[in-house]
Formats: structure tokens, C-alpha cells, sequence
């Protein structure tokens, strides 16, 4: 059992200090805890919503169960709960932020959904686990987190970018699902290129979002200087 937990939380853990680590401003701890936990109580509603579905065989399209039953739900949730927790905080105020908090809810849900999947499937899976689904969770809130703090940043642009925050990670989510499900046999053949783009993508916005983040400070130095 502590093997299982060690397995199911080390990816998240890794994949947290690394974005949190990127962050020259850093983050209050207590607060990227609370919204890792919330990331993780996702977990109980998305999957009992989800159940309903596949047992009552609302949705058997493959497509429409990448992009509704799993996509749609887990980034609207996602994006739910940072709207309504973090986007009105005090300590949301810079363009950085944005990602730091929407990577700790995706990973707070992706760690309870690779534990509970490890528990059911076992241990040999961790490692497949942590570079596809908990890492691909990461990027859907470095992207999310990316245009929350556009979003945030850019008031006379802001509900462009706060619908930017759920679109662009949900699409991305659905086609990583639909890749899983439907080429099943070679998934790996595309599935690999698809997240070495999208590590691309989301390093990309870690990149642009610090730098505009530092030259805010920067410039808020000056104006106190």
C-alpha cells in the first residue's frame, strides 16, 4: 500500500517543484495546498458523473466520450474551481500565479485519479502513469493557467482569455483521450509526438508568462523606488 501511494504521488510532487520552482515570485504554500486538495476532491464528483454515463450507456461514440464525458468535464471542473477560488484572490496577481494555481488543481486530481488507478491495476503501471496522464494533466493547467493569468493581467481582454482558460485544455484533453481510446493498439506511435508537443507548447507559456511576471515586478519596483 505505501508503495502505491509513494508511486501514485511522486509524479505529481516532481511535476509541482518544478513548475512551483520556475515561479522567481514564489507562491504561499498553504494556498497551492489548499488548491492541490481541491484539485483532488474533483476527483469524487467527475468520477461518480462519469459512472452514471458509461453504465447507462448515454454516450458510446468514442468521440463524444473523449471530448464530453472526459474532457469536458474534468476541464470544466477544473476551470470551475479556479474561477471561483483563486481567480478573485489577493495573492492571484501576476501572470505566473495563473499557472502555479491551475497546475496544482490538474495535479491534485490527476494524483487521487493515479492512486486510485494503481490501487485497481497495480504498480506495474506507475511509470506509463506519470509521463502520460499526470504529466499531460500538468500541461492542461500550465495552458489553462497561462490565460487565467492573461486573463488577469489584461482586464479589456479578459473574457476572451478566461474562455481561452477552459477551451484550449479541453480540446487538447479530448484529443488525448480520443488518441487512447481509438488507436488503442499503437496509441504510443502517436500519443508520444502529441505530448512532446505539448511539452513544447506549455514550456513555451511557462517561458512568456514569468517574463511578462518579472518585468511587472520589475516595473512595480521602480514606480516604489
Amino acid at each position: 500500500m505505501f508503495a502505491i501511494f509513494s508511486a501514485g504521488i511522486a509524479p505529481a510532487l516532481a511535476l509541482m517543484s518544478f513548475f512551483y520552482l520556475k515561479d522567481r515570485f514564489s507562491e504561499p504554500l498553504p494556498l497551492i495546498i489548499r488548491t492541490f486538495v481541491l484539485g483532488m476532491l474533483l476527483v469524487f464528483p467527475i468520477m461518480f458523473i462519469q459512472y452514471v454515463i458509461q453504465s447507462e450507456e448515454i454516450i458510446t461514440n468514442n468521440f463524444l466520450e473523449s471530448f464530453l464525458i472526459v474532457g469536458f468535464l474534468e476541464e470544466f471542473f477544473k476551470w470551475f474551481i479556479f474561477m471561483y477560488t483563486i481567480y478573485h484572490h489577493s495573492e492571484f496577481d501576476a501572470h505566473y500565479d495563473g499557472i502555479v494555481y491551475a497546475v496544482a488543481i490538474s495535479l491534485g486530481f490527476a494524483t487521487l485519479e493515479n492512486i486510485l488507478y494503481l490501487f485497481t491495476n497495480g504498480i506495474s503501471y506507475a511509470f506509463t502513469r506519470a509521463l502520460f496522464p499526470v504529466s499531460s494533466h500538468a500541461l492542461f493547467g500550465v495552458i489553462m493557467g497561462y490565460y487565467f493569468g492573461k486573463a488577469k493581467m489584461n482586464p479589456d481582454n479578459r473574457r476572451k482569455n478566461v474562455c481561452y482558460a477552459f477551451f484550449f485544455p479541453y480540446v487538447l484533453h479530448g484529443i488525448y483521450n480520443y488518441i487512447l481510446i481509438q488507436v488503442s493498439s499503437y496509441w504510443a506511435i502517436i500519443l508520444i509526438p502529441f505530448m512532446i508537443g505539448l511539452w513544447i507548447i506549455g514550456l513555451r507559456r511557462v517561458k512568456i508568462a514569468n517574463e511578462s511576471t518579472y518585468h511587472l515586478i520589475m516595473a512595480k519596483t521602480k514606480k516604489e523606488g
